[in-house]
């Protein structure tokens, strides 16, 4: 009876002494931040419990005090954070896609310039056997069917940096789209999240879209072979996702800002992304649970991130956004 007694005053201590994280926003890392959730709750009890529901809504619900974390693939500039009160860093890397879905294509097989996947999204180029795709793909056999754009529905850090690409790489896009977490799309259909995406591409043979690449390992889509920022054709793989992520430059002043797309190199995959965390400046107490979380994924996390596709960030970045969290009182 007393070993019952102690037994149940200790689950009770650890459970009082647990802490329950609410977190939302990008669906872009949703699934690295489920697995490392997972893998924190085992080793500590503590639960986090995140929203996949676009960056777009992460910003309003971290900016309206409703989450203790907002998560955004679209960072914030200084004089934003200052306004709406919040820390940002970044958290991990992942790289978007040109996802297809092609009956007799395979993954890897198609190339596409970026100007004509501009053109593509805009409605400009309107059959997978156009002049502009064939003559970049001689000896495939690209069929006369339209092609079904996929895009997304909701606010969405995924669709900045796929609109800040393609506004540099097309001067059409540029003044007729432009750039932004939601837009007004010239064609196609919307869906919700990455995931919601994913599934369009999915339901819909001769389509493409644009998704986190690990979406593109879960349902098995071919990825498009796009240009380096200087017209180089460059595959969708770990190591050119990897070699566009090492000239980031992190400034701890300006809460780690940085838009990785279109960066130099001769093998640099051109829609790399960081995904951004951000914390209410005033919630100290909380902020350092949040913090033990991102700091234990730091540590611990690694080997998941990559198997899932991102890039883990190196540790010199790490290590900077440990004295960022110093300098804040929350680490």
């Amino acid at each position: 009876m007393l070993k019952k007694t102690i037994a149940a005053l200790a689950a009770s201590i650890i459970t009082a002494s647990a802490a329950n994280i609410s977190g939302a926003g990008a669906s872009f890392p949703a699934p690295v931040y489920f697995d490392w959730a997972y893998m924190y709750q085992k080793a500590t009890g503590n639960q986090v419990n995140y929203q996949s529901i676009g960056s777009g809504g992460g910003i309003k619900q971290v900016s309206a005090r409703t989450v203790n974390f907002g998560a955004s693939d679209k960072p914030l500039k200084p004089k934003k954070l200052d306004r709406k009160r919040l820390y940002q860093f970044p958290a991990v890397i992942g790289s978007i896609v040109a996802a297809y879905n092609i009956p007799g294509i395979k993954d890897g097989e198609l190339k596409i310039e970026n100007k004509d996947l501009a053109a593509i999204f805009m409605g400009k180029i309107k059959y997978w056997d156009d002049k502009r795709i064939t003559e970049d793909n001689p000896g495939l056999n690209l069929p006369h069917k339209e092609i079904v754009v996929c895009h997304r529905a909701d606010g969405s850090g995924t669709t900045f940096n796929f609109s800040y690409f393609l506004a540099h790489v097309s001067e059409d896009w540029a003044n007729n789209v432009g750039i932004g977490k939601a837009l007004d799309w010239p064609t196609g259909l919307g869906g919700k999240g990455n995931e919601g995406v994913a599934s369009l591409i999915s339901q819909n043979p001769y389509s493409i879209g644009y998704v986190e690449y690990a979406y593109k390992l879960k349902n098995g889509f071919g990825a498009a072979v796009l240009q380096t920022a200087s017209g180089k054709w460059v595959e969708a793989k770990e190591e050119n996702f990897k070699a566009a992520a090492k000239y980031a430059k992190w400034t701890p002043a300006k809460h780690f800002y940085q838009i990785l797309a279109l960066q130099p190199g001769d093998n640099s995959y051109p829609i790399v992304a960081a995904t951004f965390i951000l914390l209410p400046r005033e919630a100290t107490e909380m902020n350092k649970e949040v913090v033990k979380f991102f700091d234990y994924s730091f540590k611990h996390g690694d080997e998941d991130a990559k198997k899932l596709g991102y890039i883990p960030l190196p540790e010199q970045t790490k290590e900077m956004i440990r004295s960022y969290w110093k300098e804040h009182g929350i680490y």
